[in-house]
């Protein structure tokens, strides 16, 4: 047993090394090689024996396990006169412990292990020096490059034949050769490393091309035609602002993120790649054009319900109010009763009208609207012609005082917009009047 110690030596020097083995990568693996046989029993006298070659042939199948055949030829010594030729042929299992770095493997099977002497007999195997044998054992496999791999193993053969066959621990060195991983794009990256299996690329890259040369692979290169930056996932950024072109919708200008890429020349908020006024701040909603102001009040013609006359925001862009009418407006005497049935105007009803007439001088611009209404006697449509005549009474008084028709505007209610009960006297005679009302020229909210 002393001579098998450089060889447990060698094995357990073997799991420090980094390999490439018979895995799902490579699942084929041919090897050649010695080996050394020490036979067992109480009626042997033997040292370790050379023999050569040992062939195998095996196939990875799955989850570390991998099946084959092996064949090989040597030599044995029972005794110090007796000289034997030796060789088997077995199936084998085998069991891969990792699939990482080193691989150590645990192995058994059956086969036939045959010790023969000089006398000829018939078959490869002749069953009176041939014995029905059962194996285990473990070995190593130790790199040489990506496909080459030297391999150490030791194992125990049992035999229950009587008749010239021997127990013994078999010792193999041999050189394999794992093959069988598909390469599509022969770029030399195995199909089952390759990111790209279709496409011949680089080994740097799990075999992917990089067509740009910026040192991306085309498969993480947002722009594997055009060199571009790491940050930008492979894009180039002509403009330097930070954005990859591909995202930049203006790529020959600096722009922000805010903008797409895009510069903001006048500040509105408008990118001006979509600015219809790119120098002149304006509005998102109109292009990044200022809205139109024909009367030039700030006030938008499209909010300005005086567009053609300056006026105030507050008012939306018409001119302030004429203070002193709207106050008559708002008192007790806008108000102007009619008899029943009645639309004349007394000698009252024109003094209030003449207060109305100054104030409409004092605010040249002011226009109004004289509101007519009726009690509910009498019919709907009679009410409602009687209320008429009644607004045009107080315009027609206006005019003939100097008042233009064109700021003065009639509308009759008929008996729709009552100020007091219809039921009683009291309330009838409050709602035969007119009332005075502004007008949208002098418009209030």
């Amino acid at each position: 047993m002393n001579s098998i110690r450089p060889l447990i030596f060698t094995l357990y020097f073997g799991f420090s090394l980094f390999i490439n083995a018979q895995t799902s990568e490579n699942p084929w693996a041919i090897a050649v090689g010695a080996d050394l046989i020490n036979l067992q029993g109480d009626n042997v006298d033997s040292a370790l024996t050379f023999g050569a070659p040992a062939l195998s042939l095996s196939r990875y199948i799955s989850s570390g396990f991998s099946i084959g055949v092996r064949y090989g030829l040597g030599s044995a010594k029972p005794q110090e006169n007796l000289d034997l030729d030796y060789s088997y042929l077995d199936g084998v299992l085998r069991y891969n412990l990792s699939e990482e770095n080193v691989i150590p493997f645990l192995f058994g099977g059956y086969g036939l292990s045959r010790f023969a002497d000089e006398t000829d007999k018939e078959g490869a195997f002749p069953s009176s020096e041939s014995g029905k044998t059962i194996f285990g054992g473990v070995g190593v496999d130790i790199p040489l490059g990506d496909q080459f791999n030297i391999n150490l193993s030791t194992s125990y053969r049992g035999t229950q034949e009587k008749n010239d066959s021997y127990n013994h621990l078999q010792h193999i060195i041999g050189l394999s050769y794992n093959f069988g991983a598909g390469d599509a794009d022969g770029d030399g990256v195995s199909d089952k490393k390759d990111e790209c299996p279709d496409v011949p690329g680089l080994k740097e890259f799990n075999g992917c091309p990089d067509t740009d040369g910026d040192g991306i692979p085309d498969n993480k290169d947002r722009c594997p035609e055009e060199a571009g930056s790491e940050e930008l996932q492979g894009c180039p950024d002509t403009d330097g602002d930070g954005i990859a072109d591909v995202d930049d919708a203006c790529p020959n200008e600096a722009g922000s993120a805010e903008m797409n890429g895009c510069p903001d020349s006048d500040g509105d908020g408008v990118a001006d790649n979509v600015d219809r006024c790119p120098e002149v701040s304006g509005d998102t909603a109109n292009s990044g054009c200022p809205w139109a102001d024909r009367d030039g009040d700030g006030v938008p013609d499209k909010n300005d319900n005086c567009p053609d006359e300056t006026g105030t925001a507050a008012n939306s862009g018409c001119p302030d109010e004429p203070i002193g009418l709207i106050d008559f407006i708002n008192s007790d005497e806008n108000r102007i009763l009619f008899l029943a049935s009645s639309s004349k105007l007394d000698n009252v009803d024109k003094a209030t009208i003449d207060k109305l007439k100054v104030l409409l001088d004092q605010y040249p611009n002011a226009s109004i609207t004289i509101e007519g209404h009726a009690s509910s006697d009498g019919s709907d449509t009679y009410n409602q012609r009687l209320s008429e005549e009644r607004a045009s009474s107080v315009k027609a008084y206006l005019v003939s005082q100097g008042i233009s028709d064109s700021r003065l505007n009639t509308v009759g209610y008929g008996e729709n917009k009552p100020v007091s009960s219809n039921d009683t006297a009291k309330g009838r005679s409050s709602n035969r009047r007119v009332n005075i009302n502004r007008s949208a020229r002098i418009k209030v909210n």
